[in-house]
């Protein structure tokens, strides 16, 4: 890394007055947003103080690692030029299936009143199943019938949608919220993993590692990850040097809806009361953080460490908003704008480098 550094100095010196402004110009345009984003972070933190303090960065990270599962597996759909719309309607159906079949027995509104205790690994994977299958449809759809995956995530958006508010009419529940939670399934998901300095690190915080560090392995290490990025890249030369092209856009789909299930596992017992409502809208949060990290639209470019780093930036800018009392209308506002200038960014650097 140092001796890039030095090559890359070195090279810079090297250049005439010139190229030196036209260099500095495209670096400054290219990294406009991350600029942006620190002298923000430093402006809320002077109007703010307890903005960094060590209580608010453990909420910072404890909110980015519960929302990593789903940028992580949103990630891979951006790596093949395409997206994924479904994705918090996923998270919703899955948090809102996770729920029913885990609240307390006693519970006076229990969805399912005749329900027997079910073991938490059993739900667990009932819904990475259904992450699954949406993500099969998905990737299927896609790779088949050669769909835009915008038009094919819509519509599963939609169906997806329709099936939460059909289920949460089922047993006692007539379309109110689930909660009630089994004290089980809070304490795996919510519990303390350690304290600093008087506040907790919740479990999820460690999932959210966990998972991060086996999508790096798939993503890196593995043949299934190179086909991926080879796809992405170009799948007409990809099909030609042996890739199966099909099943690769399929897989993609499928491991981003297991990432959506169980980021919905995750996300029940983390806010405690779910709806037809949760999981709105965290697609679009999914997408920014992936864009500002540098994964590309324009297909095989992309790293896990990005990723990481944009949904820590994109937690830290909207923590700083709450803590600056902007609405929540202006928020939304102010992500559309993130989105625009992250992907016309990603643009720029791509029409330049061809």
């Amino acid at each position: 890394m140092a001796g890039r550094m030095k090559t890359r100095m070195q090279e810079i010196k090297a250049m005439d007055a010139k190229d030196k402004r036209r260099f500095w110009k495209e670096t400054l345009l290219n990294n406009s947003l991350y600029i942006f984003i620190v002298i923000a972070i430093i402006y809320i933190q002077i109007q703010a103080p307890g903005f960094l303090a060590p209580a608010s960065i453990i909420n910072i990270i404890s909110l980015s690692a519960a929302a990593m599962p789903l940028a992580l597996g949103v990630a891979g759909t951006i790596v093949l030029t395409g997206t994924d719309l479904s994705a918090g309607r996923c998270v919703g159906l899955t948090a809102c299936v996770s729920a029913s079949l885990l609240q307390m027995s006693d519970y006076a509104n229990k969805m399912f009143p005749n329900l027997p205790e079910i073991p938490i690994i059993v739900v667990l994977l009932a819904v990475v199943a259904i992450g699954a299958i949406a993500g099969l449809v998905n990737g299927f759809s896609v790779a088949k019938f050669g769909l835009h995956p915008f038009i094919v995530t819509l519509a599963t958006q939609l169906i997806l949608y329709g099936i939460v508010l059909i289920y949460l009419m089922n047993g006692n529940n007539n379309g109110q919220a689930i909660s009630g939670l089994d004290e089980r399934y809070t304490s795996f998901i919510k519990g303390t993993l350690f304290t600093i300095g008087g506040t907790a690190v919740p479990m999820y915080v460690l999932y959210g590692i966990l998972l991060t560090a086996l999508m790096w392995v798939i993503w890196n290490k593995t043949a299934f990850g190179k086909n991926m990025f080879a796809v992405g890249s170009n799948p007409e030369a990809a099909n030609v040097s042996g890739v199966n092209v099909n099943r690769t856009i399929t897989g993609v789909f499928v491991l981003a809806g297991i990432m959506y299930g169980l980021s919905g596992f995750i996300e029940a017992a983390r806010i405690g009361s779910n709806s037809a409502s949760t999981g709105f809208n965290y697609e679009l949060d999914g997408i920014a953080a992936c864009v500002i990290g540098g994964v590309s639209f324009v297909g095989g470019i992309g790293k896990i460490s990005g990723i990481v780093l944009g949904v820590l930036i994109l937690k830290l800018i909207f923590t700083g908003l709450n803590f600056l009392s902007v609405s929540v209308n202006m928020i939304y506002i102010i992500k559309g704008i993130i989105i625009l200038v992250a992907c016309a960014i990603d643009m720029r650097k791509y029409l330049v480098r061809k």
